[in-house]
């Protein structure tokens, strides 16, 4: 299996709504179009405010993603990196694609000089948590919204 995992271009536009719109659907949500067209041009974008976006090619067919983005943090004078968005499809789970995804996060972070990455899952996502806890700590944090 040849698995690329490269920032996401202009032309991966259909796959990657494809890939978010699974992931969204695994999370039982869904967001308007129009939150598609600005989240994608977003991450094609240099605002080093904006996401970035990576996509994981097996033999060229579009199999996952990941969304990132440094923000600061006032705890620590360097900016931290937040995980939001990693999604695997579900031909592709067990090959690795989710563990590499997650890694080219963790390099982009060093790359930056931001001393941690983190992320959330829902307490029942045990399939994607078996991975986390052999490549991650997890926190004792809960999350609160409003």
């Amino acid at each position: 299996m040849t698995l690329t995992i490269r920032p996401l271009a202009p032309e991966d536009r259909d796959a990657w709504s494809a890939l978010w719109r699974d992931y969204l659907t695994f999370y039982k949500s869904s967001v308007p179009q129009e939150v598609y067209d600005s989240s994608f041009e977003r991450m094609l974008g240099d605002d080093p405010r904006d996401f970035s976006g990576m996509i994981a090619l097996k033999e060229g067919e579009a199999v996952g993603l990941v969304h990132y983005l440094f923000h600061r943090h006032g705890w620590k004078i360097e900016e931290v990196c937040y995980l939001q968005d990693l999604y695997v499809s579900p031909a592709a789970r067990g090959t690795g694609a989710g563990r590499k995804l997650i890694e080219v996060v963790y390099a982009a972070a060093d790359a930056h000089g931001a001393p941690s990455v983190y992320w959330l899952t829902q307490d029942g996502n045990a399939t994607a948590r078996q991975l986390y806890d052999r490549i991650a700590t997890k926190s004792d944090f809960i999350k609160y919204q409003r």
